[in-house]
C-alpha cells in the first residue's frame, strides 16, 4: 500500500447527511418521521455518520495490515470512551451538516447527542486514559489497534437512596450500539480448565499441550476511532464471550431446561460486567477469566493475521509487533504468547522467550501494592493449568539470573520471585509483566521514581534500562474543543486552530492574560459554562448552585487515598464557621463531589454516605444558603465530566503524596482554566511546574515527609491541639449526620484517629484549611483569578495525550505513522 492511500476520500459519494439520516430511520430502523423520537434520530444519525467513516476505516485497516512498519496493540480491560456521536462529527468536520439535518426534526445536535448512552467499557482514569490514547494514535496516524472486552453491563449505574450508594445494572447496550460491527468470522476459541498433556512429536522431541479444556468463543466487535480530519480511522476491537455449544437440545427435550443453556450462561458471564466483585472465590475466578479471555483472544487474532502473511516464520515477529499492557490486568499475555509459540508452533524455549520479551511492554498505573494483581496458585492450576506450567518455568529461569547477579541473596530472590510462597502461594502478575517485557514505564515523574526506588527497586537494580517514564496526557479534542465550545471558539479566534492537533501552540495564549478585554471575554465563557452546570446539577439533584459562587470540584473514583474525606472535613470547617458567624474573608462556594465506590469497598461507600448526609444538613440550613452548597453528583461518568470540567474553577487533587500514580482529571481541569489545589503527588508536580508556583495552591506533606511522618504519627495529638479540627470531629462523632443511626460513621472517625492511618488525612488537614483560605482571598480578586486561569490553560500544552503517545511511539514502540 502506498503512502497516498489514506488521502483518498473518506467514503463513497454519499447523499447529503440529511438524506442518509432519513434513509436509516426508514429502512434500517423502520420508523416514519411522524412518530419518530429523538432516541431513534440519534441512532439514525450515528449510523449515517458511521457510513462516512467506513471508507477511511477500511483503508486504514488495509494500511495497517500491509505496512512493513511495527504495529502496536494496546491491551486494556477498560476503554472509557463515553459517547461517540459528537466526537465523530467533530473529527470528520460534519458539525454544520449535522446541525442543518437535525434542524428538520426540530432537534439540536446537543439534544440528539444526549440520547446516546455512555459506553460502559471502563470505570475511571485507567479506561479514560486508554480512550484518550486511541484518539491520539488516530490523530498521529499510528498503526495501533485497541483490544478490550465488550461488557454487556459495564460498571454499574449509581443512584443514592437515604444517602447511600445503590448499584443498578448499567445496560448500556439495551438499544444496541450503532458504532460497532460484529465480525463472527474472526472469532477465536479460548481455553479454560483441563490439564497439561505431555507427549513426543514426530521427531521424538518432548512437547506439551493443553488438553481436556472447556472452551469459550470470543466474538469480535469493531468500533471506529477517527483521527482529527486526517482520513485515518483506527480500530477498537472488543471481545464478547459466547458458548461453543449454546444450546443442548437433548437436555431441553428431557425437561432439564436450565441445563440446556448452562454452557451459554457460563460463557457469557465473562463479558457480562466490568470488574465483578472479587470478594468471593467465584468473583476472583471470573476476574481472572476476563483477563485471560482478553489476552488469549487478542493474541490469537494477531498471530492468525501474521501467519496468513508470513506462514510459520516468526523471525521478525518481535520486531514488527508490540503489545502494550495497560496495567497488570493483561499480564497473562506474557505466558499466553509463550504457550502459543511453544505448543502450537513448537518453538524451543529460548527462541520463544526472545520473541516474547522483544514485543511486550508494560505500563504500571499504581503505587498501591494491594492494587497489583495476585492470583492464588490453586486458582491458576484449576483455571489455566498450562499457563501455570509456563509461569513456573519462567520463574525458574529468572531466579537463576537473579542468583547469578546476587549469589546467596535468598531474601532478594524471595522478593523478586513470580511466585509468592507461603501457605497459600500466589502468582505476582506485576512481576510476570516486568520479567516478560522489554519496557516498564510509569505515568508521571514522581510515580516512576517511586517505582524505581520502592515498589520495583529490585527489578530496577537488575534492569535499569528497562524503566522509563511517560507522563500521561489527555486529548484536547475531547477535553477542550468538544466539551468547551465557547472556549474553543475564543481560542480559535485568538491564536488560530492549530492547537487542536498541536497543543504546544496554546502557549501563544500567555500574553493575553494581561489583556483586560480578553480576561472579560474569558470570564464570560466561564460564566456560560457555570450556568450549564447549574442546570445539570438542578436537574440531577434538585439543588440550586449560585453562579457567583466559587465552583469547587472533586470528581474521581471514591477511594481513601484520593481523600474525598479531607475535602469533606474542609466543608465542615466552613459550615462550622458559618454557624459561629466567623465568615470574614469567606467567599460563596459550591462544592461538587462525584465518583463511584467499588461495590465491595465498605469504607468508600461510607464516605459517600457521609458526604450525602452532610450535604442534606448544609443545603437545608438557611443560614448557610448564601455561602455554602454541597452536592454529591450521582453516577459520575464521561458525559457528566464534559459538563463539569468547563465550569470548574477549583480542581481538588488532594491525594496523599506518593499514592496517586498520575491523575488525568487534573489535566482536563487545567486545560479548561481551573486552578488546582493539591499535594505534590502524581502529575500534580508537573502541572505545578508548567503552570507556575503562583498559579497553583500547594499544601500538605510531600512523599518523603509522608514516609517520615508515618514513623511517629499521632493524629489525636494534632486534633487535641487544634480547636477548629476538634469542632469538625465533634460534629461527626456527636452524631449530627447519623440520620438517626448512632455510630454510623464510627469506622471513618476511627480511621482518621488511627496512628497507622496510611492516608495521613489529619496530618494534612490544617495546611489544607489554611490553603483554602488563600483560595478565598485569590477568588475575591476576579481579575487576578482570571489571569491565573488563562495561564493554566496557556501552560497546559505538555499534558496532551498526543505528546504522550508520540513519546511511546518514539521511545518504546518504534512505530511510524501511516502514509
Amino acid at each position: 500500500m502506498t503512502a497516498t492511500t489514506l488521502t483518498k476520500p473518506a467514503s463513497i459519494d454519499l447523499a447529503g447527511l440529511d438524506e442518509e439520516i432519513r434513509r436509516h430511520l426508514h429502512y434500517t430502523l423502520g420508523y416514519h418521521e411522524r412518530d419518530v423520537s429523538p432516541r431513534y434520530v440519534c441512532r439514525a444519525t450515528a449510523l449515517a455518520v458511521r457510513d462516512r467513516l467506513v471508507g477511511s476505516w477500511q483503508q486504514t485497516r488495509d494500511a495497517i495490515r500491509e505496512t512493513d512498519q511495527r504495529r502496536v496493540y494496546y491491551l486494556s480491560l477498560e476503554f472509557l470512551i463515553g459517547r461517540s456521536l459528537s466526537n465523530a462529527i467533530q473529527n470528520i468536520d460534519l458539525d454544520g451538516p449535522a446541525r442543518e439535518a437535525l434542524h428538520q426534526y426540530g432537534l439540536s445536535l446537543e439534544e440528539v447527542a444526549e440520547k446516546e448512552h455512555d459506553a460502559g467499557l471502563g470505570n475511571g482514569g485507567l479506561g479514560r486514559l486508554a480512550a484518550c490514547f486511541l484518539d491520539s494514535c488516530a490523530n498521529l496516524k499510528l498503526p495501533v489497534v485497541g483490544y478490550g472486552i465488550r461488557y454487556e453491563y459495564g460498571m454499574f449505574h449509581q443512584h443514592i437512596e437515604n444517602g447511600r450508594q445503590i448499584e443498578d445494572p448499567d445496560h448500556w447496550l439495551r438499544d444496541g450500539n450503532p458504532w460497532e460491527m460484529e465480525r463472527p468470522d474472526e472469532a477465536q476459541n479460548v481455553h479454560f480448565y483441563g490439564y497439561t498433556e505431555h507427549y513426543r512429536d514426530d521427531e521424538g522431541t518432548p512437547r506439551c499441550r493443553w488438553a481436556g479444556s472447556h472452551d469459550v468463543v470470543a466474538v469480535p466487535y469493531d468500533m471506529p476511532i477517527p483521527g482529527y480530519r486526517n482520513k485515518t480511522v483506527n480500530t477498537l476491537r472488543l471481545w464478547k464471550a459466547a458458548a461453543t455449544d449454546a444450546f443442548d437440545l437433548e437436555e431441553f427435550n428431557s425437561g432439564s431446561y436450565p441445563e440446556a443453556v448452562a454452557s451459554k450462561n457460563m460463557a457469557e458471564q465473562i463479558s457480562m460486567v466490568l470488574y465483578p466483585n472479587d470478594a468471593s472465590e467465584n468473583g476472583k475466578e471470573l476476574r481472572l477469566k476476563q483477563q485471560y479471555f482478553l489476552v488469549s483472544a487478542s493474541l490469537q487474532d494477531i498471530i492468525k493475521d501474521w501467519v496468513e502473511k508470513h506462514g510459520d516464520d516468526f523471525t521478525d515477529f518481535g520486531k514488527k509487533n508490540c503489545f502494550q499492557l495497560n496495567d497488570t490486568h493483561p499480564a497473562c499475555a506474557v505466558a499466553e504468547l509463550m504457550r502459543i509459540l511453544l505448543d502450537q508452533y513448537q518453538m524451543e524455549w529460548q527462541q520463544a522467550w526472545e520473541i516474547t520479551t522483544q514485543c511486550m511492554a508494560y505500563t504500571n498505573h499504581t503505587l498501591l501494592p494491594e492494587a497489583l494483581e495476585r492470583w492464588s496458585v490453586s486458582l491458576f492450576s484449576r483455571l489455566l493449568p498450562r499457563l501455570l506450567d509456563i509461569i513456573y518455568e519462567i520463574n525458574h529461569r529468572f531466579l537463576a539470573e537473579v542468583s547469578k547477579k546476587w549469589p546467596g541473596d535468598v531474601a532478594r530472590q524471595r522478593r523478586m520471585s513470580l511466585v509468592e510462597e507461603g501457605e497459600n502461594p500466589h502468582i505476582r502478575m506485576a512481576h510476570l509483566a516486568i520479567v516478560g517485557s522489554f519496557s516498564v514505564n510509569g505515568v508521571a515523574g514522581l510515580h516512576t521514581e517511586l517505582l524505581k526506588s520502592g515498589l520495583f527497586q529490585d527489578f530496577y537494580e537488575l534492569w535499569p534500562k528497562k524503566f522509563n517514564n511517560k507522563t500521561n496526557g489527555v486529548t484536547q479534542r475531547r477535553w477542550l474543543a468538544h466539551c468547551n465550545p465557547g472556549l474553543r471558539d475564543l481560542l480559535n479566534e485568538t491564536i488560530g486552530e492549530g492547537w487542536q492537533t498541536d497543543l504546544s501552540q496554546i502557549e501563544r495564549l500567555r500574553p493575553f492574560a494581561e489583556d483586560a478585554a480578553f480576561r472579560k471575554r474569558w470570564a464570560e465563557v466561564k460564566l456560560q459554562n457555570k450556568r450549564r452546570l447549574i442546570e445539570y446539577v438542578r436537574q440531577t439533584t434538585g439543588i440550586e448552585f449560585q453562579e457567583a459562587a466559587l465552583f469547587d470540584v472533586q470528581v474521581k473514583r471514591i477511594h481513601e487515598y484520593k481523600r474525598q474525606l479531607l475535602n469533606l472535613l474542609h466543608v465542615l470547617n466552613l459550615y462550622d464557621r458559618i454557624q459561629r458567624g466567623d465568615t470574614a474573608g469567606m467567599v460563596p462556594r459550591c462544592v461538587l463531589i462525584g465518583g463511584k465506590a467499588a461495590p465491595g469497598y465498605h469504607v468508600a461507600k461510607m464516605i459517600v454516605n457521609l458526604i450525602n448526609n452532610v450535604a442534606s444538613v448544609i443545603n437545608a440550613d438557611e443560614k448557610a444558603n448564601d455561602l455554602l452548597k454541597l452536592v454529591f453528583l450521582p453516577n459520575y461518568r464521561v458525559s457528566a465530566m464534559e459538563v463539569i470540567c468547563p465550569a470548574t474553577e477549583l480542581s481538588e487533587q488532594i491525594s496523599t503524596a506518593g499514592k496517586e500514580a498520575s491523575g488525568t482529571g487534573n489535566m482536563k481541569f487545567m486545560m479548561n482554566g481551573a486552578l488546582t489545589i493539591g499535594t505534590l503527588d502524581g502529575a500534580n508536580i508537573e502541572i505545578r511546574e508548567q503552570a507556575g508556583d503562583d498559579n497553583f495552591f500547594l499544601f500538605g506533606l510531600d512523599a518523603a515527609e509522608v514516609a517520615e511522618t508515618k514513623k511517629a504519627y499521632d493524629p489525636n495529638k494534632i486534633i487535641a491541639g487544634d480547636e477548629e479540627i476538634q469542632r469538625i470531629m465533634a460534629m461527626i462523632e456527636g452524631g449530627r449526620f447519623d440520620a438517626g443511626n448512632p455510630g454510623t460513621f464510627n469506622i471513618l472517625t476511627a480511621g482518621l484517629r488511627n496512628p497507622y492511618d496510611p492516608w495521613l488525612t489529619i496530618a494534612d488537614l490544617r495546611d489544607y484549611i489554611d490553603t483554602q483560605r488563600k483560595v478565598d482571598a485569590a477568588y475575591q480578586d476576579q481579575e487576578g483569578w482570571n489571569r491565573m486561569s488563562i495561564l493554566n490553560t496557556a501552560n497546559s500544552g505538555w499534558f496532551s495525550s498526543d505528546r504522550t503517545i508520540q513519546q511511546y511511539a518514539d521511545e518504546i514502540w518504534q512505530a511510524k505513522p501511516l502514509g
